[in-house]
Formats: C-alpha cells, structure tokens, sequence
C-alpha cells in the first residue's frame, strides 16, 4: 500500500495539493530528494500554506511526516515553517506530538553552501552559464554530499566530528571565496558554534527514518512517498545543465528513502494542463513572443502562475506530450493527476504538442543534447476548447464539458496511462478522484 507521487515537468505542476489530497489515506508521508528550492502550494479552506521542506501530509492530524536522507536540510527553514505549524496550531512544539521526523542521515545546508550558490549565480551574470537556481545552497550541498564533504544531520549532535567535517569542508571554498570570488571567507569556529547550535534545537525531531518505514512497512501501514521538483529537472533524464542537483524521478524513491525498489505499487505523476518552467533553459512549447502569446498571457494570470520558493514569473506554454511521454516511461508512472484545468477555461482552442521537428526531422522523443532540446520546433495538434463551467456541479467525468473530455482522452491515449485525478480549482475540495491509487494498490502484493 505504498504510493508514490512525482512532478513529470519541470516541477510547480501541483505536488502538494496532490499529497494533500492522498495524505488523507496514508498513514506515513515521506519527502525523499531535494531541499527548500521547492515549494508546495496548499489551500484548505481558503487558506493558503505553502511548504519547502515539511511534507504537504503535514496538514492531515495524526499523520506521521518523515523527511528522508535524500534531502538536504535547511535548519534554518525547517524552524521558520515549524514555528509556522505551531502557531497555526498544527504542530506541537519541540516535536511533543512526534509527528515530524528527520534522517540522522540527510545533508545539511549550511551558510557557506548558499554564499556559493550566489556567488556561482553572480559571476555567471545573464550568460549562458547561469543556471538559474534558486541560490538556496541546494547545489553546493549535494556536491559536497557525493565529493564525501558533506555534513549530515547526525554530525550536528558530535562537536568533534562536526569540527573536523568543518575544516575540510571550508578548507576549499575559503580558497575559491577569497581567490577567485573575492568575498570574506568563513570561519571555522563560527560555523562549529552556529551548527551546535543547530543540532541542539534539531535533536528531538533526529530519528532513524529508514528504520520507521521499514517498521512501517512491516505494519502494512499505508506510505505516501513525497517527490519534488519535476522530472524535466532530474540531474539526469532532465534539460541538462539546466536541471536540480537530485534525482527527480521516481527512482530516486528508493535511495532517498532507504526502502527497496520493490515498494512501490502505484506511481502518480502530476502535470498541470499546460507546461511552465521557472528559469533559464530549453522551453519547446513556450508561448511568448508567438501569435499565441494571448492565450499564454490569460494562463499566466488565472494560474498565478509564480514561482511558490522564489515568486519569479514562471514562462508558460502548451501542453508538450513528447516531453510528458517521456516521463511517463522514466518513472513508470501508473496514472497522471491533471492540475489547473479552470486556468484554460474560456480558450477558444486548445493546443497538443504531439512532435517535435529538430533538424527538419520530426520526433516523438524527447532529445538528450541541450542544443536540439533548445531548437526544437513543436509541432501542434489543435482541439476546441471548453466554455467556463460550474465545478461544484461536477461529480464524475461525464458531468464535464465535452470538449475537455475529448482534451483529456486524446492526452492519455499519447501517453498511454489513465487520468487518475482532475483539480478543477485551487482548493482541497476542488477536486475529482477517478481512481484512488491507495485502493488499487491493496489489491496488489508489496
């Protein structure tokens, strides 16, 4: 009875009102890769929340929520939505409910990993070499994580470790600070004393995730497993170097979480109805500068269409079915969730790009090279589209428009798996559950 869900663009398609949503029949939620660089938007009862590290589950009285060692940590950011909870009354101080619970094994973000993100971001300007990060030390933590530099949660309970990771941790980058960045370089006692500091106050939210999901597990008790980001983002299926610096896709389940790959019943991919990408990078199906502009410009608008970490404008396009093929085969996904369908309500047409034509030559895949992804032509199928309709009087997929019917269909007959789930507002309750993956996957042996 294990689900997991997956972004399958580049990521703000709608994770966290879809874990909002499942939350409701699971009993575990687990964040399992990348940091505070996203953020899950949630509505419940007309109050917006929105989280960058805490799972989205966290909404739901008595479920427990597990960040994996597969994230990197933020302590800072981790109190500011805690202290947060705990004023909403959603969470009990210093983790007396023990609710929230964090891997002794995931990476810490520490100050010098964003001075480096930022001075990277700087020195890059408005080139080619800008990535466009959010400049929240998410790179520079997962560097040093693989460069074996890292400092894990655990480290921050052990003055003396925690001290010798520091000095061959800063030993280079207070070279590259001073030399090559030409910014003060940090010092080692300071960050001893700031991270002590930190590991005093993380203490009673440290555990053994791995193990509780393992216990879990054994329990046969319901486990949502939380992704973040978007599959076009994974540090190797997505638009490289244009990419986060973790594995997006729903491989990265397993290792970020420590339970095997044989899991996982049921994996969910959520798309919105159309495509927006935050940032730099290759962009098919955007729409600015185009006759479609118009259109493009209406999405935008209704769709609030802002980055939830960072508050950029977020570019927008058409619905680009090679591109969401793609991750469909990448994750295995057993059903798509289709979010902000009311965005496009209106629109006199609708538009599929369902080839792309790189080098006058017409493909359904998805390119690797960064320079045919970045010229590459859409091609475009195009639908009626659907008249402005009263959602409250939708209870099943036949009480919808017609044409958004048909707009539906013709996506899953592409991509060849089942719209699972259709948000049709903002709202928890704005929302149609065709299938509930948690059912189907009690039917199904672990």
């Amino acid at each position: 009875m294990n689900v997991s869900v997956v972004g399958v663009q580049w990521g703000d398609e709608g994770k966290g009102k879809v874990v909002d949503i499942y939350s409701k029949d699971a009993e575990v939620i687990v964040r399992y890769q990348g940091g505070n660089n996203a953020g899950h938007t949630l509505v419940v009862h007309g109050k917006k929340t929105v989280l960058h590290l805490i799972p989205s589950g966290v909404l739901h009285p008595e479920k427990i929520c597990l960040i994996g060692n597969g994230v990197v940590v933020d302590p800072a950011v981790f109190f500011e939505e805690i202290d947060e909870l705990v004023e909403a009354g959603i969470l009990k101080a210093k983790n007396e409910d023990g609710r929230l619970w964090v891997s002794e094994r995931a990476h810490v973000i520490l100050p010098y990993h964003c001075a480096l993100d930022q001075c990277r971001e700087t020195y890059a300007g408005s080139g080619k070499g800008k990535i466009g990060t959010t400049s929240r030390g998410i790179g520079p933590a997962y560097e040093d994580k693989v460069a074996r530099r890292g400092i894990q949660v655990v480290d921050l309970l052990y003055p003396q470790l925690l001290e010798q990771k520091l000095v061959r941790a800063l030993e280079e980058k207070n070279t590259l600070f001073q030399s090559f960045f030409k910014r003060e370089p940090f010092d080692v006692s300071e960050m001893l004393d700031y991270g002590l500091k930190l590991g005093e106050r993380l203490k009673p939210y440290i555990k053994d995730v791995r193990k509780d999901l393992l216990t879990a597990m054994k329990q046969k008790k319901p486990i949502l497993f939380e992704g973040a980001q978007g599959t076009l983002l994974d540090v190797d299926h997505g638009t490289y170097p244009y990419v986060t610096s973790s594995t997006t896709a729903s491989g990265g389940a397993s290792p970020g979480s420590g339970v095997s790959p044989n899991s996982f019943n049921e994996i969910i991919g959520i798309t919105k109805a159309y495509t927006t990408r935050v940032g730099t990078g290759p962009f098919p199906t955007e729409v600015a500068g185009t006759p479609d502009a118009p259109a493009g410009e209406q999405i935008a608008d209704l769709g609030k269409e802002f980055g939830a970490t960072t508050g950029r404008p977020r570019r927008v396009g058409w619905l680009d079915l090679v591109a969401l093929k793609y991750a469909v085969e990448i994750n295995g996904l057993t059903g798509l969730a289709f979010m902000k369908v009311d965005v496009m309500n209106g629109l006199k047409e609708v538009r599929l790009c369902t080839d792309y034509l790189i080098k006058d030559n017409k493909t359904q895949d998805f390119p690797s090279c960064i320079d045919d992804c970045e010229s590459a032509k859409p091609v475009y199928e195009t639908l009626p589209g659907w008249s402005d309709y009263d959602a409250s009087a939708v209870h099943k997929r036949e009480d919808l428009p017609q044409e958004l019917q048909d707009y539906m269909k013709r996506v899953e007959d592409y991509v060849g798996i089942p719209i699972v789930l259709l948000s049709t507002g903002p709202g928890r309750d704005e929302t149609l559950l065709f299938s509930n993956p948690f059912k189907v996957a009690s039917s199904k042996s672990v």
